[in-house]
């Protein structure tokens, strides 16, 4: 493997992602599961493009993956907003005070 030609491709890789850079994974040898969708800096994007084990998303693949960690924050705050509403129970009787 010729050292500089490889760090060259990633030089110039990097300078056309953008920053974050969404990724989906590819199918590899040693196991890696293919469409997985990862939001990286722009470094390791270009790293993992020219070894081979991911691919730049496309702009439409990039606008879902977005949508869909939005809404996932949506829910996660619903939930989180839900388990700390506070419920006080009473006795009926306590409602309507006897005077």
């Amino acid at each position: 493997m010729d050292v500089l030609a490889y760090y060259g491709k990633r030089r110039e890789m990097e300078q056309g992602l953008p920053e974050p850079c969404v990724v989906v994974s590819l199918a590899t040898e040693n196991g890696g599961k293919a469409g997985v969708k990862t939001e990286v800096r722009r470094a390791l994007a270009a790293k993992m493009i020219v070894e081979g084990c991911v691919r730049q998303a496309s702009e439409e693949e990039a606008q879902a993956f977005h949508d869909e960690k939005r809404e996932a924050k949506r829910v996660a705050d619903q939930l989180a907003a839900a388990s700390r509403m506070q419920l006080i129970m009473a006795p009926q009787s306590e409602w309507r005070k006897k005077a």
